[in-house]
């Protein structure tokens, strides 16, 4: 049944549906008739192998969810300016707790044809068409060579025309090829023609839908492109979402029922498992119905955009908000289990992370380590500064101007911070394998802090010029380190000249963020024009959908943090340089890809597990990567950022989404002493919703200075926003 001619791209149903027996054997069952309707839905019968198929195609409607208006460039958003947490611009109020409010999803956003302005023109993606399918398995009279009752799953399957680049996604799990070939973690990746099950190398995989932020996956060909989506769970239970490339370069993309894990399974480690394939046993006049869409989409890279948009908007949620606490709560706990659990006074540190159990591990279980941001460091220490003013607690301010003297009074030979501080050998390059190696974003997120805490404090009429030189310092070895040709900034520098030693990955784009906020701050404008020329030179990664690099043990793999980075980057950089149309597109752009890894439903745990008990829910949930396949909260240090986008662009769309990610970590944060086995404030960094590194609805048993760190950032400047009028 072809669904869409070769000339908007080919879409071919080439089955009503396949069983899949024990042996692997994939057994089509086709399509005998089919009936066209006045609506244009579409319904196939066929019976084969023992089964009988019915499977209804609904009409075609469109998939695109109410307009996405662009960003208005000639003018910044009302309300521009500096606030006193130094993030840059925002307004400040506050208001009814909006967990309670009347209205809190209706944001305070220019509409068509008022004050601001007209409506500007849709988002980048084109119009999509989406088919909603149900399809009817029936176990019939099994011949008499065969069993009564036969194990078989179900498998959907659609099909591309040729192409040399099928561009997969699947949402928070696949992105392209995965990974780079010279990414030195192994994790599943796509390669033509390969069939490396031990290597993690294959041209076709297939996964469980949890592990999934939207149980999706796209593909395109030359002209064209589709997805097929579903829920996490059906009549056959956990359900799963794969693809292959066929024979003449043609992708496929397959929905599986029970789910199937394959060619191998990953947990998270180097060594795959056995694929996992589980069965239903079906006897004789047994029938079960999986629901799932269809999407036919153009052939542009970003054109899943308006698709998990939509997906996201027609899946319901509960009414309450996920928040066990509100943002002032949530704050104060978060605060004290930073400080309480993380700090150490000789030298002045927030340790990487604290055990939960204090009497089996107590201090053997706390890693005596800091990193200068990214899992510790200037990010947290500027967030407990904020938190310290506010409420006056000098103690707690004292602790976090002392990290960052620390900081910033320990810089490497080569002029920028070192990587990390360890108890044992003092400060060294951190987790990078080349000892002289210093990853640039863990030295941009240092400085980008460090000068916001910086501004904080100036406001507040307290100086600290060591934290002015250190920023000065780091910002001038970022500068000289930019790729002459393009501007391109490094993805790592020497620690003992401070000279590029790559510029391979998006770990530089940590870099715009301080240039850009700092062209005001020192009123540097030549900062500034290096900021816009390292914007300009990864707007090709942004419009190739592949960032890759941020973390330091994940180089060259796509994570959800390098989305993070693209976000900051780009919304500082309209806001900086408004006229310049680039930057809002680019940040809408990198807003959307950072959003594939959010989780857009809740995914269903066991009863007896920790989250399952706790009722936990992922919805607003990031993903982490590929690679690291668990919930983590690092979302939440774009928060501001995302919100101020959805102002400059008048898209509601950002906000809910920023707005679930902060209700999503408020819940796991330990109100007491004995909180899900934990103490008062701590915050773990993992939530376990799929079946990597732990057993699904298990929650890792550390609390980690960057997850309580990032919660307190996230509620000390939601305060000052008014999108956030919590009661406090």
């Amino acid at each position: 049944m072809l669904l869409r001619d070769g000339a908007a791209g080919e879409v071919l149903l080439p089955y009503a549906a396949a069983v899949i027996l024990a042996d692997g054997a994939c057994l089509p069952i086709p399509a005998e008739t089919h009936v066209r309707g006045a609506d244009g839905g579409i319904e196939l019968r066929g019976s084969a192998h023992g089964f009988s198929v019915e499977l209804r195609l609904g009409p075609p409607v469109a998939d695109t969810p109410g307009e996405a208006p662009a960003a208005d460039a000639s003018r910044p958003a009302p309300g521009h300016t500096p606030e006193h947490d130094g993030t840059g611009p925002s307004t400040g109020g506050h208001g009814t707790r909006a967990d309670t409010a009347p209205g809190r999803d209706t944001p305070e956003f220019p509409g068509p044809g008022d004050a601001h302005g007209p409506r500007p023109a849709a988002a980048p993606g084109g119009d999509t068409l989406r088919r909603e399918a149900v399809l009817t398995v029936r176990r019939t009279a099994a011949p008499p060579e065969e069993p009564a009752a036969v194990s078989a799953g179900l498998r959907v399957e659609l099909r591309l025309g040729p192409t040399d680049d099928p561009g997969w996604l699947i949402p928070g799990v696949f992105y392209g090829q995965n990974r780079l070939p010279e990414c030195e973690r192994p994790y599943p990746r796509y390669q033509r023609g390969a069939h490396d099950p031990g290597g993690m190398v294959a041209d076709a995989w297939s996964f469980r839908a949890d592990r999934c932020a939207t149980p999706a996956v796209f593909a395109r060909d030359r002209l064209g492109g589709a997805a097929l989506s579903l829920a996490e769970t059906g009549g056959l239970g956990q359900q799963g979402v794969g693809f292959a490339l066929l024979p003449g370069d043609r992708p496929a993309l397959r929905l599986h029922a029970p789910y199937r894990e394959e060619p191998v399974g990953y947990y998270g480690s180097a060594t795959p498992l056995p694929p996992d394939t589980p069965l239903h046993t079906w006897r004789p006049g047994e029938e079960h119905t999986l629901r799932f869409t269809i999407h036919l989409t153009g052939a542009d890279p970003h054109a899943y955009a308006p698709v998990l948009r939509a997906l996201h908007e027609r899946t319901p949620e509960p009414a309450a908000p996920a928040a066990w606490t509100g943002i002032e709560e949530t704050a104060a706990l978060a605060a004290h289990g930073l400080h309480r659990w993380h700090y150490r006074p000789d030298p002045p540190v927030l340790l990487e992370t604290a055990a939960f159990d204090r009497e089996a591990l107590g201090e053997r279980g706390d890693r005596q380590a800091m990193h200068v941001s990214w899992v510790s460091g200037t990010p947290y220490a500027h967030a407990l500064l904020l938190h310290a003013r506010r409420t006056g607690d000098r103690a707690r301010a004292e602790a976090a101007v002392g990290v960052l003297d620390h900081i910033a009074g320990n810089l490497a030979p080569g002029g920028t911070f070192w990587g990390q501080w360890g108890a044992r050998r003092g400060w060294t390059a951190g987790w990078t394998p080349d000892p002289h190696r210093l990853h640039a974003r863990t030295l941009g997120d240092a400085t980008l802090f460090l000068l916001r805490a910086l501004r904080a404090e100036r406001s507040r009429g307290h100086d600290h010029p060591a934290w002015e030189r250190a920023v000065r310092s780091n910002l001038a070895v970022a500068v000289a380190g930019q790729r002459p040709e393009d501007g391109r900034p490094a993805a790592a520098h020497h620690s003992d000249t401070g000279a590029p030693l790559s510029h391979l990955g998006a770990a530089g784009l940590a870099w715009i963020a301080p240039l850009t906020e700092a062209a005001a701050a020192f009123d540097a404008p030549e900062l500034l024009a290096a900021a816009r020329r390292a914007g300009a030179a990864y707007a090709a990664d942004v419009h190739a959908e592949f960032l890759c690099g941020a973390p330091e043990d994940v180089s060259l793999a796509p994570t959800s943090e390098d989305g993070y980075n693209a976000v900051i980057a780009y919304t500082l950089l309209h806001e900086a340089d408004p006229g310049d149309p680039r930057w809002a597109a680019l940040a809408r752009r990198a807003a959307d890809w950072t959003l594939t890894f959010r989780y857009t439903y809740d995914v269903t745990f066991g009863p007896h597990t920790l989250l399952g008990r706790y009722g936990f829910r992922t919805r607003g949930g990031d993903q982490a990567s590929p690679s690291n396949q668990h919930l983590h909260a690092f979302g939440l240090i774009c928060l501001p950022e995302t919100v101020r986008l959805a102002r400059h662009l008048g898209d509601p769309y950002y906000l809910r989404s920023a707005r679930e990610n902060l209700d999503c970590f408020r819940q796991f944060v330990a109100r007491a002493d004995g909180d899900f086995n934990a103490y008062r404030g701590m915050v773990s960094e993992r939530f376990y919703q799929t079946d990597c590194f732990q057993a699904k609805g298990m929650l890792l048993t550390l609390s980690h200075a960057w997850s309580a760190g990032v919660l307190l950032y996230a509620c000390e400047t939601a305060r000052d926003l008014p999108e956030f009028k919590e009661s406090l």
